[in-house]
């Protein structure tokens, strides 16, 4: 090769090596951008999330959040509707959410809070971001999920899809996420902590709760229900002279301990209406929130035989009006069964509903 031309090649790899180094220079100076701005910390407003789950489908959620029977019809009902089953029910690139991030994260990672809200606006309750600071718990709530809005469709998958955005931008310690709600978002929440304990391992129950084995609040399927019943807990906060939720909240304890739910903590707000909880009693619920759970095991496992032995009994009614050729009456009875023990009866419950 002439000289020149050697000359020339070494000019031209020279230039390209530059350039290369260009390049995977501004691709350092934009991770960095990105991690740094993953990284803001303090009160964030109408962020926008980009990361979808596999929870948040429509198929999770109707598996975790309906009764067997129901969730085998959605299928049907979503084809009416020209929609998949599969999709996701919202578009995140028009939601918007609310983020506190307290500056120093603990040295095991952030813990988070995933609040439900009955307004619209995505705002944080008066008071609470010392307390999210002291305890070093993230706060995240979308806008438009309030009481007005669906379900399926908006409420519960947004709460979904703010812990997994959040849990992908921050170090949060996923042993400590939790779920909160207050008055009507409080009601969303507990379905969602029922529905979701592999990643909700508590819920703050904020003047506002159901029982639960109903239509309005379907038991999951059983393997996860069970880890709903060894690893959840569930804080109860509510004022004194909110007396119909006073009320509410003891139908819904009483409930739970039925189904074998018993790491449950109460706390009375007192000098307090229907209102969100105030700073000192928002302290005082994540710090339970926070502590190791402990089962019972021998009391857990002695109150799953009894249940089990329920659904078997039921179960085994229906399959004898079937053989009698009692029809309407055995449809009649597994749905009643379904409803009551959801996830719990299945799949024994579909099968016996293909007879």
């Amino acid at each position: 090769m002439p000289r020149h031309s050697l000359r020339f090649a070494e000019f031209v790899l020279y230039y390209l090596q530059r350039g290369a180094l260009l390049i995977v220079s501004l691709s350092v100076l934009v991770s960095h951008a990105i991690a740094a701005k993953s990284a803001e910390t303090g009160l964030l407003q109408n962020v926008v999330f980009n990361e979808y789950s596999p929870l948040s489908s429509n198929l999770e959620l109707a598996r975790r959040s309906l009764t067997p029977l129901t969730s085998a019809e959605l299928p049907h009902r979503l084809q009416q509707l020209g929609k998949d089953l599969s999709e996701q029910p919202l578009n995140l690139t028009d939601e918007k959410f609310t983020l506190y991030v307290p500056v120093q994260a603990p040295p095991n990672g952030y813990a988070l809070l995933v609040f439900v809200p009955p307004w619209q606006d995505a705002h944080i309750p008066q008071g609470w971001t010392p307390v999210l600071d002291r305890l070093g718990v993230i706060f995240v709530s979308a806008a438009h999920s309030g009481n007005s809005e669906t379900i399926l469709g908006r409420r519960e998958p947004l709460a979904l899809l703010a812990a997994q955005n959040v849990m992908q931008r921050y170090p949060v310690d996923p042993q400590r996420v939790y779920i909160a709600g207050f008055s009507g978002g409080s009601r969303i929440a507990l379905r969602v902590a029922l529905g979701y304990p592999d990643l909700f391992h508590g819920a703050l129950l904020n003047s506002g709760s159901d029982p639960i084995g109903t239509k309005d609040a379907a038991l999951p399927p059983k393997d996860l229900f069970l880890q709903f019943q060894r690893s959840t807990r569930l804080v109860f906060v509510t004022g004194d002279e909110d007396t119909l939720n006073q009320a509410l909240d003891a139908q819904s304890m009483r409930s739970l301990r039925q189904w074998c739910v018993f790491d449950i903590e109460s706390q009375t707000v007192y000098r307090t209406g229907h209102d969100a909880a105030p700073a000192t009693d928002l302290l005082k619920a994540l710090q339970t929130l926070l502590k190791p759970a402990s089962p019972d095991s021998a009391k857990l496992a002695a109150c799953q035989a009894n249940m089990d032995s329920q659904i078997t009994a039921k179960l085994d009614q229906v399959e004898s009006l079937i053989a009698s050729g009692k029809r309407d009456e055995a449809q009649k009875l597994l749905r009643e069964t379904d409803a009551r023990f959801g996830g719990l009866a299945a799949p024994r419950s579909i099968e016996l509903a293909q007879r």
